[in-house]
């Protein structure tokens, strides 16, 4: 795998379905399916795809190499102090009695050693100003990661359904004796049962953007191989992350279109500009794939009802762009 800093723009289509789940609950509305109230088209946020990525690596994470590690910064429990102030030895490792003077270099210090360790900070950036000894008030304190993701959006109005639940079993032995007493029944036997309720979605289809800056990469140290990394994790991110909410979630497509420069060999460093800049516009290269619903199908039930065509098939693209599918 190239450990060299990326230094090709690259725009990515991602797009995915659900069947009898949950992509991605909205907990001000009691969990239901985020939805658009405008078009009643499902939602699926940013950070819920991110939270993926970092799911996958956190199980499937590739071994360190050339100093790169994949750990996972923003995890569930995580104290975020703890782990920048883990950074703070190598930062003091070449700072003198001059603390002004030196400060700057000590935090950029501190941040490439967290940024090699941290797979997720180097990709999608953070917060670490959080009044931790190294970043408090300092300007390296704001993170911004070269891969960034839109909201998702299902191509076509949803319906969420509640989906009634019931519990046979109670919780403590207290519990059981209240529901005999009061009763005379069983636990578990006919009132005595908690109720509760599920959201799902029968089924949509959902597309989502990315976009990854070489500007950016520069900053944090992503590379080639990060961006690999990238696409495997799309790629798995919903095999591994199955529960009774999500159990049907399918990725369908990955396009990446890769922006390579259109400058003969010999002007290297004007093509490097042209990849760096990017060679056309992202919204142009994403109008060339279309999803639309097979003829005589009103309402889509499964992936079979809509029809996936990529112009780009039997149109030149755009100079300087290559299209790679990733899905395939």
């Amino acid at each position: 795998m190239d450990k060299n800093i990326l230094t090709n723009r690259h725009d990515i289509l991602l797009i995915f379905e659900v069947t009898n789940g949950n992509p991605n609950g909205d907990p001000d509305m009691g969990n239901m399916p985020r939805i658009d109230p405008n078009t009643n088209r499902g939602i699926v946020s940013d950070v819920c795809l991110k939270r993926k990525v970092r799911n996958y690596l956190t199980h499937f994470a590739p071994p360190t190499k050339d100093g790169h590690d994949y750990r996972i910064f923003i995890q569930q429990g995580a104290v975020l102090n703890d782990l920048i102030d883990e950074a703070e030895p190598k930062a003091n490792e070449n700072s003198s009695s001059n603390e002004n003077r030196d400060s700057d270099q000590r935090e950029r210090t501190a941040l490439n050693w967290l940024c090699c360790r941290y797979y997720d900070l180097r990709a999608f950036g953070a917060v670490l100003s959080t009044k931790n000894k190294i970043f408090k008030g300092s300007a390296y304190g704001q993170v911004k990661g070269p891969v960034q993701f839109t909201f998702g959006q299902s191509f076509h109005p949803i319906i969420p359904l509640e989906i009634s639940i019931t519990r046979c079993a109670v919780t403590n032995a207290q519990e059981k004796k209240d529901v005999e007493e009061a009763e005379g029944q069983q636990p578990g036997s006919g009132s005595n049962r908690t109720m509760g309720n599920k959201h799902i979605v029968p089924y949509a289809l959902y597309a989502a953007k990315a976009y990854v800056s070489p500007a950016f990469a520069e900053r944090t140290g992503f590379t080639n191989a990060d961006l690999e990394v990238l696409f495997d994790a799309l790629n798995q991110m919903f095999e591994h992350d199955r529960s009774a909410a999500r159990g049907e979630m399918v990725v369908r497509g990955i396009y990446d279109f890769e922006h390579v420069g259109t400058q003969h060999e010999n002007n290297a460093e004007q093509n490097k500009r042209e990849a760096r800049l990017g060679c056309a516009h992202a919204h142009k290269l994403f109008e060339g794939i279309e999803v639309k619903l097979r003829d005589g199908t009103e309402f889509p039930e499964s992936f079979a009802d809509y029809e996936v065509s990529c112009g780009w098939d039997s149109t030149d693209l755009p100079a300087g762009v290559r299209l790679n599918k990733r899905h395939e």
